[in-house]
């Protein structure tokens, strides 16, 4: 009887594994020997039937359901999804060991396991299997790698947004403080000139008031240069002010010493128009400093959110022809400024820009790419604090551009292995290891090359690139 059930078992996983395509040509014979060598089990929803550091060591059979794997350290983050009718696990001279992840089961799972020993076996027993097999493993690592590109492109571009969006989040926040404050400034001046219309001004008590007027707004002394002087002379205008008892002279102080009035001048204008009318003159002369002071900080503000839009226009070299002469030295400072705001942690930047170093014929916005995959992680090494130094300088018929830092440096043991897709010195969720595989890719596709020379307190990536791209080949006529 156990016979039979055995029998009646491999004749059902044999049908069953000859309607998916990888099988569905084989001999009854081989079909049979495949499913007799297999071993069938089930998953529930959600169970887990492989985790981070187990041996990889079955070739998976899916029958029905679905798995999922997800890589450790990133849990609900698949990278890779089997269905029923499709081939997994471990496969014919795969050099995989242990998992790097987790796999579970989306939905109630029914699988056909076939442990790594038989391999031999069942490569002589069904030799077009082996062929086959590879394609698959093949497949299954270009997908894993566009996944993992796409994502490594997505992470890069959401961490430029991020910047971008605090960048341009302080001058838009800044320009509506301003603006917000101009409309009061509006407010009090044309309040001031009507009070001032009032006392019926004689010719001179007017010049006197557009003489002060126009000294204040023509003798800005440096404040910042000394804010200790700006500080005590603010607090001497105060004191002026509130002796004569004019309204709120602490909103009026900072604007009048900001301009560099002093108390003599003080003194002088109200024996010039008189105690009655220094008030409201003072006010209508404390607001429009400060509207003009307010323009320009708009005008800052806007320039600033001007320059991060030409910044991002000329690092993505948008709407321009992909392979034309770059400028580099002008890519690299688009890229900076996109950067800016880890700059500010405490980066000092020092170039040592070539002059006469000329444009080179390239993808622009890829270049870009490399600029920031390199600059990016010069940042991550130093902590956020350090010296990050760039350097251009022309070979002969080519170009060296030269990023360097003075982290830790990166040990000698693993300088051989960077550039190596999904190879990474970062923690778990903080890279994919394919920053600098795609910068390598990006150069060798303008017949270029990186490399790194590296010890505590200097390490450089040196990217060597042609002025001028080699002609495509001719083809046959």
């Amino acid at each position: 009887m156990a016979g039979d059930s055995t029998t009646e078992r491999i004749e059902s996983l044999a049908g069953e594994l000859r309607r998916i395509s990888v099988f569905a040509d084989l001999e009854t014979d081989q079909l049979a020997w495949l499913a007799g060598h297999c071993e069938e089990i089930r998953l529930a929803s959600g169970e887990v039937f492989i985790r981070p550091g187990d041996p990889v060591e079955w070739l998976l059979i899916m029958l029905e359901g679905e798995v999922r794997y997800e890589r450790a350290g990133d849990p609900g983050r698949p990278f890779f999804l089997a269905s029923a009718g499709q081939v997994t696990g471990f496969l014919p001279y795969s050099r995989m060991t242990t998992s790097g992840g987790t796999g579970r089961a989306v939905v109630p799972t029914r699988l056909a396991r076939l442990h790594k020993d038989h391999f031999p076996e069942m490569l002589q027993r069904i030799p077009q299997i082996g062929q086959r097999l590879v394609g698959i493993m093949s497949d299954r690592i270009r997908e894993v790698a566009k996944i993992e590109t796409q994502r490594d492109k997505l992470m890069a571009l959401g961490k430029l947004s991020a910047g971008l969006a605090h960048e341009l989040n302080n001058p838009a926040a800044a320009a509506q403080r301003a603006s917000a404050s101009l409309r009061e400034a509006l407010e009090t001046t044309r309040d001031a000139s009507i009070r001032l219309a009032r006392h019926a001004l004689s010719p001179e008590q007017r010049d006197a008031i557009l003489r002060f007027e126009r000294a204040a707004q023509q003798e800005r002394p440096p404040a910042a240069a000394d804010p200790l002087s700006q500080s005590d002379r603010e607090e001497r205008v105060e004191a002026w002010l509130g002796a004569r008892e004019i309204a709120e002279p602490w909103k009026l102080a900072p604007a009048l010493a900001d301009a560099g009035v002093e108390t003599p001048a003080l003194d002088k204008l109200a024996g010039e128009v008189g105690e009655k009318v220094v008030s409201d003159a003072l006010t209508r002369i404390a607001a429009l400093l400060s509207i003009g002071k307010l323009i320009e900080e708009i005008e800052n503000s806007t320039k600033r959110i001007s320059d991060l839009v030409r910044a991002i226009k000329e690092y993505s070299y948008m709407d321009q022809a992909p392979l034309q002469e770059v400028d580099i030295h002008r890519g690299i400072e688009s890229t900076l400024t996109i950067l800016g705001h880890r700059l500010k942690q405490g980066v000092a930047v020092t170039r040592d820009y070539d002059p006469d170093l000329p444009p080179v014929c390239a993808y622009g916005g890829e270049l870009n790419q490399i600029w920031t995959n390199l600059i990016d992680n010069a940042l991550d090494a130093m902590g956020g604090n350090g010296e990050l130094r760039i350097r251009t300088r022309r070979n002969l018929e080519r170009v060296l551009v030269e990023i360097g830092d003075n982290g830790p440096g990166i040990p000698p043991e693993i300088q051989g292995r960077i550039f190596d897709p999904f190879f990474t010195t970062k923690g778990v969720g903080q890279g994919t290891g394919l920053g600098l595989d795609t910068a390598s890719r990006i150069a060798s596709k303008h017949h270029g090359e990186i490399r790194v020379v590296s010890k505590p307190g200097d390490t450089r990536f040196q990217v060597d690139l042609p002025i001028a791209q080699p002609a495509p080949p001719r083809s046959p006529e």
